[in-house]
């Protein structure tokens, strides 16, 4: 199966998913540099709440310098969670024109309802983020899609990526979400560095 996008994010996509092949995801001096870029970076960047039912998903939002309205990315993080490397991404899409949001999909799984921030680390995050429901997944990204595209600024295109354990998410994500289209045009998935779940995973929910 061919899953096209616009050249331009097509590139920026296989960049980073070269870094991640590398590991610099969790690597401490990674976090340390995507950190320092983010507090230097003139782009907006902020972080939002989206709610879904009882649920609330923290997201990290970064949005490009540009007048026109901007396709969206999904940025679905990787085995450790929403860190600064995954924020840092974000800022790297908004920099190339696209707005871009990161969910954290470890939302409510720390200490007091916390989420990545809240684990103690890469350990922390990775003990739990395999036993997140895959209903939750996906409803998760649903609740992001729709909020990004109902953003003035975004022209209504969502394109979808993962790294590492959210390559394999954007797989299942695809197969549970109709409205995410494998073309060039509307609506448009990817996915970068990540196996294919098992088949069960993929049915709808």
């Amino acid at each position: 199966m061919t899953l096209l996008l616009p050249i331009p994010l097509m590139r920026i996509l296989r960049h980073l998913c070269l870094l991640a092949c590398l590991g610099v995801g969790g690597d401490a001096l990674a976090q340390d540099w995507a950190k320092a870029r983010l507090e230097k970076s003139p782009r907006h960047l902020e972080w939002v709440t989206v709610r879904h039912g009882d649920r609330e998903v923290r997201c990290w939002v970064a949005y490009p310098e540009v007048k026109e309205k901007a396709t969206a990315v999904v940025v679905i993080h990787e085995i450790f969670g929403l860190t600064d490397w995954v924020r840092g991404v974000a800022d790297q899409l908004a920099e190339a024109g696209y707005i871009a949001i990161a969910p954290d999909l470890l939302s409510g799984s720390g200490p007091k309802g916390g989420g990545t921030e809240s684990l103690g680390g890469p350990d922390g995050a990775r003990s739990k983020i395999g036993s997140l429901p895959p209903d939750q997944i996906t409803a998760d990204l649903k609740a992001a899609v729709t909020y990004v595209q109902g953003l003035p600024a975004c022209n209504g295109k969502v394109a979808v990526s993962g790294f590492c354990w959210g390559g394999s998410q954007t797989f299942r994500f695809v197969a549970n979400h109709p409205g995410i289209k494998v073309r060039s045009s509307g609506s448009t998935a990817a996915t970068m560095r990540g196996s294919t779940p098992p088949s069960p995973s993929l049915r709808p929910s």
